[in-house]
C-alpha cells in the first residue's frame, strides 16, 4: 500500500510540478542551440512588466512575447548580453531587471533603511544621556526635608 502512495505521490508531483518552458512558443525558439540558451538565460532575468512577479520567459502575457523575439532578434543581430540588457533598460527602465544593478540609487535604496535605524539608535542614545543627567521629581519641602534628616540621623 505505501508503494502505490508513493508512486501515487510521485505522478501527482511530475503533473503539477511548475514548468517554465510553457510561456516560450515554438516559434520563437532560435534555430542554434548556443543563441537560444543565451536568450532564456536573459530573458530569466527581465521581468513581465504586466504580470511583474514573474520573468519575461515564464509570462505569457503580449508584452512579455514582444520582449522575448526583442531580446532573441538582438542575439541574432550579434549583440552582447550586456549590450542587449542595457538596450532594454533604456527603454524601460531599471524596474524591468529582476535582479537591479549595483548604482548609487540601489546603494541609497537598500541603505536608507539601515541609516534610519542608526540614526533612530543615535537620537535615543542621545536623548537617554541628555535625560539621565537632570533630577526628577520636585524639590523637598522643608518639612519633608525635616523629616528626612531626622530619620538619617536615626
Amino acid at each position: 500500500m505505501s508503494s502505490f502512495l508513493s508512486r501515487l505521490l510521485i505522478v501527482l508531483f511530475v503533473l503539477f510540478a511548475p514548468v517554465s518552458a510553457f510561456a516560450v512558443n515554438p516559434d520563437e525558439v532560435l534555430a542554434d542551440p548556443a543563441l537560444e540558451t543565451r536568450a532564456r538565460a536573459l530573458s530569466a532575468e527581465l521581468r513581465c512588466m504586466v504580470c511583474q512577479n514573474q520573468s519575461i520567459d515564464d509570462s505569457n502575457a503580449d508584452l512579455a512575447k514582444d520582449l522575448r523575439l526583442l531580446v532573441r532578434e538582438r542575439i541574432s543581430n550579434g549583440d552582447s548580453d550586456k549590450a542587449v540588457l542595457n538596450y532594454i533598460v533604456s527603454r524601460y527602465g531599471e524596474f524591468v531587471l529582476l535582479k537591479p544593478r549595483v548604482s548609487m540609487k540601489t546603494g541609497l535604496l537598500w541603505g536608507a533603511p539601515l541609516l534610519l535605524i542608526l540614526a533612530g539608535g543615535l537620537s535615543l542614545l542621545v536623548f537617554a544621556r541628555n535625560r539621565a543627567g537632570k533630577p526628577t521629581g520636585s524639590k523637598l519641602t522643608a518639612d519633608e526635608q525635616a523629616k528626612l534628616s531626622e530619620l538619617l540621623k536615626k
